[in-house]
């Protein structure tokens, strides 16, 4: 059974940075792409696929980056420079499944 727990998530300031984590289970972690979205399936902020290439949403490319630890079954959002408009709930994904979300809060 696929499990993807996301966590990291919290309240920051304009400007400010956060990490996100996602530890993923019950799958060949390494053979699989895994992306983040805002909002469950809504909007799709960045992709790794399983040879480490990496694909960002225009909104965020320059301030946002994606990366992946093999050896412990977990991908990373780096976020820097956040904007109000960052703000929500985040999702990491793979295929169809989703785990159940960290939330962001950007606000001065």
């Amino acid at each position: 059974e696929v499990q993807l727990v996301e966590s990291g998530g919290g309240s920051v300031q304009p400007g400010g940075s956060l990490t996100l984590s996602c530890q993923a289970s019950g799958f060949h972690f390494e053979s699989y792409n895994l992306s983040w979205f805002l909002g469950k399936g809504a909007r799709w902020v960045a992709s790794i696929t399983s040879a480490n290439g990496e694909l960002y949403a225009d909104s965020v490319k320059g301030r946002f980056a994606v990366s992946r630890d093999n050896a412990k079954n977990i991908i990373y959002l780096q976020m820097n420079n956040l904007k109000p408009e960052d703000t929500g709930r985040y999702f990491c994904s793979v295929a169809d499944s989703y785990g159940q979300g960290t939330q962001v809060t950007v606000s001065a």
